[in-house]
């Protein structure tokens, strides 16, 4: 059941601190942000550098930097710029193939043999994302041109999000590393990553006096909440279970989101609802 707790927690952060990212986008650019959480983020658990084994556990780490330069500094970065294109519940929404990837990616590469039940489960819960995602409820207008950037941003990040999953999982059940730890690593190799890229956007940010001390707090929240126990839970669902699965749940966060729908003009109706339902009921299949 950790596992299990660790996801529904993953995706409440993930939630919260993506509409704060969506609001704080429309002032800064995605990069921005997305250096700004994640140098934050570093610092916060950056204790935790001093318990890691740097030379014995090198290879991990390897593979561990990796995972974090393509699903945190490339991924996260696709990611919000989706949110500020189409909107926090329809970008989470395109994790509604996630689920499907990553269960058919474990059995792949990893040797995951899932029974019948996590397929349905999976299978019923892309399904009724999709469903979400088909709901045309989001008022902000934009471009043909504009929606189908951000739709390719968010296809780009979840492709990014299952890549570096699969890493952490291999690590994770291979490794003699802790959650906390890999946690960190990526979390140190996204910050050094996207600062040598974009560290002149860094400095203006942090040297901006225009910008708010409300945006400065805001950002911080969301780093503690959407980046270090966000990451932080999700490290422990591949931990504890299967990555199938793990996305499984994690992939939950688009209901989640509907509880802040109305703050982004986006309404919500009982179709939603209904598949929002049905998507809770597909992932308790696959924990039976």
């Amino acid at each position: 059941m950790i596992g299990f707790y660790a996801a529904i927690s993953a995706a409440f952060c993930w939630t919260y601190a993506c509409s704060i990212w969506r609001r704080e986008s429309k002032k800064l650019l995605p990069r921005q942000i997305n250096i700004y959480k994640n140098v934050l983020a570093s610092i916060f658990f950056l204790p935790v550098v001093l318990s890691i084994n740097w030379v014995s556990d090198i290879n991990s780490i390897f593979l561990l930097v990796i995972s974090g330069i393509v699903g945190i500094a490339i991924g996260d970065t696709l990611y919000i710029n989706s949110l500020k294109i189409i909107g926090t519940r329809k970008t989470l929404s395109f994790e509604a193939l996630t689920p499907i990837i990553a269960t058919t990616i474990g059995t792949l590469t990893i040797n995951e043999i899932y029974p019948q039940k996590v397929w349905i489960g999976s299978f019923i819960v892309s399904f009724s994302l999709l469903m979400i995602v088909r709901q045309n409820t989001y008022k902000e207008d934009h471009s043909k041109e504009t929606k189908l950037f951000g739709i390719l941003c968010a296809m780009g990040s979840v492709l990014c999000a299952v890549f570096a999953a699969l890493m952490s999982r291999m690590i994770l059940i291979s490794s003699t590393l802790t959650p906390l730890q890999t946690t960190e690593i990526r979390l140190l190799s996204a910050s050094m990553f996207l600062f040598l890229i974009f560290k002149h956007d860094f400095f203006d940010l942090i040297c901006n006096r225009s910008i708010t001390k409300k945006s400065h707090s805001n950002l911080v929240l969301s780093s503690l909440l959407g980046t270090n126990f966000g990451i932080l839970f999700q490290q422990i669902v591949f931990k504890f279970l299967p990555i199938g699965i793990g996305w499984t749940l994690l992939s939950l966060s688009p209901v989640f989101a509907l509880f802040i729908s109305s703050r982004e003009g986006d309404e919500i109706n009982k179709l939603t609802i209904t598949y929002s339902i049905l998507s809770f009921i597909g992932a308790g299949i696959t924990l039976i």
